[in-house]
């Protein structure tokens, strides 16, 4: 069943006639579209793909069984283009993502879309969760693309050297190993600021004795990679040899349980093991996991208050950290795909401390 399918599907069983599509990575999953500007309105026999004129030609030669309709016309608006279209399909409800709809645009789709307006949440992110032998393979060369940037960027990491040159230097390495020239933000941080969950890499210099952490991915086909490793500029002292194993073995004790069926929650409790009663207990972060696809933090999440069970085919990340404010902290991150009766991890990077 190929992803409209899919959608067709859902809004039978939910009585729509149509579902208006506004999240780009949605709108990607559906249509396949790789630009910007798009919306898409599905019907049981009609699909709509909504832009401007500076993507129309982009639309039409992705999108070949969608009717192109151009919104950008003086004075008119997207909720012009929805109206139009559920006026000309005599169309009396439509579904659209709640989540992801601003308040102005919703009441605008209401002013102009003569049909009922039915909220829906998560509804494609649902069949997103579950990958494709298609998806796999784009989101196992973006690992692997992500893992060979690790390898060269390593190199470049010495005294002096700032975090924005080496984050830069890092998102270079990765487009030259073949990945999408539409990087997303990562993560570059070092010393005391790796404490910071989600830091900016910044002007700071890196310095003798500095924890390196690297956060960072890239896309291959619009399918994302997402990685972390903590590396030490020069000999690690004991406190940061013990923070680290611990972490490492964090990550372990929570891959040794990943199978379907396994819970959020169930992987949270298992990467807590080695730090149970120790001091570093209160150092640990909730949210340890999350799926991978067309968008870096997508269904299922995993974590302390988790609801998520484990299927064969989802992607996620397995992410739990150490952060000591003021000190600094260890963050190792893999990627993996669930399968039959286990896990297969698609990151190749190793896991073992580094010393640089």
């Amino acid at each position: 069943m190929n992803n409209v399918q899919k959608l067709l599907t859902y809004m039978e069983k939910e009585n729509l006639e149509a579902f208006y599509i506004s999240s780009p990575a949605n709108v990607r999953y559906i249509s396949g579209y790789t630009g910007d500007d798009s919306y898409l309105v599905i019907t049981k026999n009609k699909k709509y793909f909504i832009t401007d004129p500076r993507y129309t030609e982009q639309a039409a030669e992705e999108c070949p069984d969608y009717q192109i309709y151009n919104w950008r016309t003086p004075g008119k608006t997207i909720g012009d283009a929805l109206g139009n279209i559920i006026s000309t399909e005599h169309i009396k409800n439509v579904g659209f993502e709640s989540d992801k709809v601003t308040y102005q645009d919703y009441k605008e789709m209401e002013d102009k879309a003569k049909a009922e307006l039915v909220p829906t949440v998560d509804v494609i992110e649902t069949f997103r969760a579950i990958k494709s032998e298609e998806e796999i393979a784009c989101l196992r060369i973006s690992c692997d693309i992500a893992s060979r940037a690790f390898e060269k960027i390593i190199k470049d990491i010495r005294v002096g050297v700032t975090e924005k040159e080496l984050a830069s230097k890092l998102s270079h390495y990765m487009v030259m190993e073949g990945a999408d020239t539409k990087p997303y933000g990562g993560i570059l941080i070092s010393g005391a600021r790796t404490s910071l969950l989600h830091g900016i890499p910044s002007s700071k210099a890196l310095e003798y004795g500095d924890f390196v952490l690297m956060d960072y991915g890239c896309q291959y086909k619009g399918y994302l990679s997402d990685m972390t490793r903590t590396v030490v500029l020069g000999k690690a002292t004991a406190k940061q040899r013990e923070v680290y194993g611990l972490e490492q073995q964090m990550v372990e004790d929570f891959e040794a349980i990943l199978r379907p069926g396994t819970t959020g929650k169930e992987t949270y409790e298992a990467s807590l093991k080695a730090i149970r009663g120790t001091e570093y207990e209160q150092y640990n972060y909730g949210g340890i996991g999350h799926g991978v696809g067309v968008f870096v933090h997508e269904i299922p999440f995993l974590g302390s208050n988790s609801t998520a069970v484990l299927e064969k085919g989802n992607v996620v990340t397995v992410e739990p950290g150490l952060y000591i404010p003021g000190w600094g902290g260890v963050r190792i991150e893999d990627q993996v795909l669930i399968t039959e009766d286990g896990y297969e991890n698609l990151i190749s990077a190793t896991k073992e401390l580094i010393e640089l």
